[in-house]
């Protein structure tokens, strides 16, 4: 039996050091991690503080531009939002036009606790601008293949 992959190493180190996707996931998680850390002392995720972003308007909004804004599937989106609907952050109700569907809003104690985590995400955002070069392109070029 022999130990030779039928895909040879020299192939691995490709992929590794050219596939966009790789490089993205990676990214992501270390962002993700940055935000998490940074977002810690008002108990919020990353992905907390974007959901409740998203959810941050003059009226209350349906799951679905929710959910394709954050890029979830609604059972994703709904159990998120179960964790913040539990501290009190969030509002889940009924559509008065379409039983079906939900409306989603942020309680005063939500807006409130968004309002304390702002200033940590702007200092954060910025430490990461002074990083990175030509943020705008980067920006436009995720846009385009997300």
């Amino acid at each position: 039996m022999s130990n030779e992959s039928p895909v040879p190493f020299s192939t691995t180190i490709y992929v590794r050091d050219h596939c966009l996707c790789l490089h993205v996931q990676r990214a992501a998680r270390s962002l993700a991690r940055l935000f998490d850390d940074a977002l810690r002392p008002v108990a919020l995720t990353n992905n907390q503080f974007s959901l409740m972003m998203a959810l941050n308007r003059p009226s209350p909004v349906p799951m679905k531009p929710v959910a394709e804004l954050l890029a979830m599937d609604q059972t994703t989106l709904t159990a998120a939002l179960k964790v913040l609907q539990k501290r009190g952050l969030v509002i889940v109700e009924a559509n008065p036009e379409d039983r079906r569907s939900r409306l989603l809003s942020l309680t005063v104690a939500g807006q409130e606790l968004l309002a304390a985590a702002v200033p940590i995400w702007t200092e954060t955002h910025a430490v990461l601008d002074r990083k990175l070069n030509d943020l705008s392109r980067l920006r436009q070029d995720l846009l385009a293949i997300s």
